[in-house]
Parts: structure tokens; C-alpha cells; sequence
């Protein structure tokens, strides 16, 4: 029987190194799920720290879609342990993944890829369903509104997935500087 552990708040806040020491924890072995791109230097350095924090015998899959391949990945099956950091880099992999235009798009373009995105999540979900999966995600609801419509539209779609996410958790945790607030 799986267990889904969410871990959420804003940059910056403790979450991946949160997630990291659950997973430390235990003995069990660990498959990383890595959703980030290493578009720019900004992200490449990002990216080496989180791979120099992150125990050696854990499994790495850098993977932000296509979930049920994971099944057939050595790593994945031999791990009881799959960390998934994280869903809004994954969320916007895949926004960016489609041909639109989102300043000129229209909503039903919008609603397609949110529920390509939706899609994505809940395979994740299933395919993780027997293993305990700890879930990073940025919490994106508590800042300015977007002033671009790209980002408007990624801060509803993400916040939509947290709470897909959240309400299938059964545990949730809120970072707020480096301090857990367990949320359920």
C-alpha cells in the first residue's frame, strides 16, 4: 500500500531539504525524481547543488512527463522510496511543452493543456500507488497576481494540481523558513 507525503511552500523555504531528510530516513531505497531543465546557469547551479545534497546511492530520473515509462526503469522498481521535486517545474515543462501562444490563446487552449497536466499528475499518482512518494511543489497562491498572462495561467494551473495533490495526501506539510507546519 502506498503513502503520499506533500511537501509545499514557497521559495526558497526548506522544502526539498525537508523532503531529502524524510527520505534519509529510512533505510529504504530511493528513487529521485528530478523535473528540472538546465536551461540557463542559473538552473545548472541550481540543479549541482541539489545532486551534491542527495545521498549517492539514491537513483536519479531526470523525468517531468511521461510517467508510466518509470515502471521499466531499474532504479524506479527496485525503490520503495520515490521523491518527486518538483511539481510546478514539471508543470511548467509541460506548459512550455505545447505550441501556444499564451499571451494571445484562447481559454480552451488553456483548459487543454491544464488537463494534459492533470493527466500527468495522476499518472504519476498510479504509478507511484505501492511505493511511498514524498511530492515537492512551490506554493503559488500567496503572492502578487502575475502582471503576464503566462503566469497567470501557470499560477492557476499549479495551484489547481497542489490541490489535486494535497487532498490525496496522506500527509502535508507547509515549509515556511526551513520549519515544517504539518498541514494533515
Amino acid at each position: 500500500m502506498g503513502y503520499l507525503v506533500f511537501v509545499t511552500g514557497g521559495a526558497r523555504s526548506g522544502k526539498s531539504t525537508y523532503a531529502e531528510n524524510l527520505a534519509k530516513q529510512s533505510s529504504k531505497p530511493v528513487v529521485y525524481i528530478a523535473t528540472a531543465i538546465a536551461f540557463d546557469d542559473g538552473m545548472k547551479d541550481r540543479i549541482a547543488k541539489h545532486q551534491e545534497q542527495r545521498p549517492a546511492l539514491w537513483e536519479t530520473i531526470e523525468q517531468y512527463k511521461n510517467f508510466e515509462t518509470m515502471k521499466e526503469d531499474p532504479g524506479f522498481k527496485k525503490a520503495e522510496i520515490v521523491l518527486f521535486d518538483c511539481l510546478t517545474v514539471m508543470a511548467t515543462n509541460n506548459m512550455l511543452d505545447f505550441p501556444v501562444d499564451y499571451d494571445t490563446c484562447f481559454m480552451e487552449q488553456v483548459s487543454e493543456v491544464e488537463e494534459a497536466i492533470k493527466i500527468e499528475v495522476e499518472t504519476l499518482l498510479d504509478v507511484c500507488k505501492d511505493k511511498m512518494l514524498i511530492l515537492v511543489s512551490n506554493e503559488v497562491g500567496m503572492g502578487l497576481v502575475p502582471a503576464y498572462k503566462l503566469g497567470s495561467y501557470f499560477r492557476d494551473i499549479a495551484g489547481r494540481m497542489n490541490q489535486l495533490v494535497a487532498s490525496r495526501a496522506d500527509e502535508a506539510y507547509f515549509m515556511v523558513s526551513g520549519i515544517p507546519m504539518k498541514l494533515k
